[in-house]
Parts: C-alpha cells; structure tokens; sequence
C-alpha cells in the first residue's frame, strides 16, 4: 500500500493498538490488564462484559489506571433511545462509543453535544465476521460489494454527524480514497502473521498492511488474549506498529 496512506492524525503510537477485553468476568478483565501493564494503554469493552453487570464500573476502573475506554455497544434501537444512551455515555469518560442503524439513529446520536467529554461516535460499517454469501443472506443485492455498502454507510455516518467508523483493513483504503483523511477509521480483526488462526473473522488483515490502507487505530483481541504471552504479544504489536510510524 502507498506509504503516504498512513494516518497522519496526531495520535500518540502506543495508543494506537486496542486491546479487546471480550471476555466473561471483570476478574478476567482485571487480571488481563494488570498482565499487560504499559503493553497496551487503550481497551475495548464489549457486550460480553456488559453481560457480566456493573460495565461502568469496569470503565472508571480502567480509566482510574490512567486507560482509555472504547465502549463497543453498538447502540441500535429508536432514534431517541439511542440519543439518549449516548447522553449517557457523553458523560462516562470513554473515548469511542459504537452505533449502528440508518440515517435516522445516526443523526440523533450524532447531533448529541459531546464537546465537554470528547466522546466520538464511530459507526459500525460492515461487520468483520461477514463476507459476500452473508450479505446475500441478509438480502442485499448482489450487485453490491462489501466494499460499496462500507462506503455508503460511511459516507452516511460522517454527514450525519459521526467522527469516524468501524471497518475492515480491507476497506480502509478505499475509505480514504473517497472520503479523505478527516475521520477516525477503526480496524478490528487485526492478525499478526505468526497469528492466522481460524475463528468467525473472515475479512483480516496484518496490523502493517491495515496502517498502510489507512487505519487510526488497530483492534486486537484473540491474538494478544490467547497467546501464551499476552504481554509479549502486544509488545510485538506494539513494535510493529512502531515500525510503520518511523521516520
């Protein structure tokens, strides 16, 4: 990919990995953040550890120890529900919130005030567990890519108000060739090369390759939590990305 697809946003290297706390217990959260120390200073907080009860509280632990918050619910319900659960959320001290849904959900989340908390919406575009026979199943039409639907819902996320999206590494070029450089783009299914396991992500991409295409920020989550390593898993991420960003 051209070098000068880098994102150029001052975002601090470090920051730009986030580490994916899917898992059952706050004990594991903890545990696995207390493992990883200095490794990984952002995390995601997804609907398994909303399951678990007292997500909040697991966010003011998190940011007590000096981490940033991504919270990945995915807000998806009537226009005004999903404003106000992102009133909500304005005021919890996270960074990144998720929404889903049309124009409609989007404009109401977007049109919140979150200039005191700094809190930014990301749209989720297409999920990365979905390839084309899952977007036949969901009655999309055949001639629509995967990479046209990520791009009309992008291109709907930001005028409605949104600071950026979730989308593949895959897509994230085509994101910035049409789009340009203004928004945030967040990458989960991230797989290091020594790391192609299979699971239920179907469109992956190097953490390399994703940076190049465009990407902000790199979610990883199996990779570091299931490695005999957790620490020296991200750590080589960390590099990695390093690596990419120097001058």
């Amino acid at each position: 990919m051209p070098p000068d697809a880098l994102s150029e946003k001052s975002i601090p290297t470090r920051e730009r990995l986030i580490t994916a706390l899917d898992v059952d217990t706050h004990d594991e959260a903890k545990a696995l953040v207390e493992q990883l120390g200095e490794a990984c200073l952002f995390y995601k907080v997804g609907l398994q550890l909303f399951m678990a009860g007292n997500y909040l509280e697991l966010v003011d632990w998190l940011r007590a120890r000096g981490k940033k918050v991504f919270v990945d619910l995915k807000f998806y319900d009537v226009p005004e529900t999903v404003s106000k659960a992102v009133h909500r959320m304005r005021d919890c001290g996270a960074e990144f919130a998720t929404i889903h849904g049309n124009d409609a959900v989007m404009e109401a989340a977007g049109a919140v005030d979150r200039s005191a908390g700094g809190l930014k919406l990301l749209a989720v575009t297409v999920l990365t567990s979905l390839d084309r026979g899952d977007l036949d199943d969901l009655g999309f039409p055949e001639k629509m890519s995967i990479e046209d639907l990520v791009l009309s819902r992008a291109r709907r996320a930001i005028a409605h108000g949104c600071d950026g999206v979730i989308s593949s590494g895959l897509e994230a070029a085509a994101l910035r060739k049409d789009l340009g450089d203004k928004f945030l783009v967040v990458s989960p299914g991230i797989r290091p090369l020594d790391n192609r396991t299979e699971d239920d992500q179907k469109r992956v991409m190097t953490p390399e390759r994703a940076l190049r295409s465009g990407a902000d920020y790199l979610v990883v989550g199996r990779p570091i939590r299931g490695a005999a390593d957790p620490h020296r898993a991200a750590m080589a991420i960390q590099k990695e990305i390093e690596s990419v960003f120097a001058i």
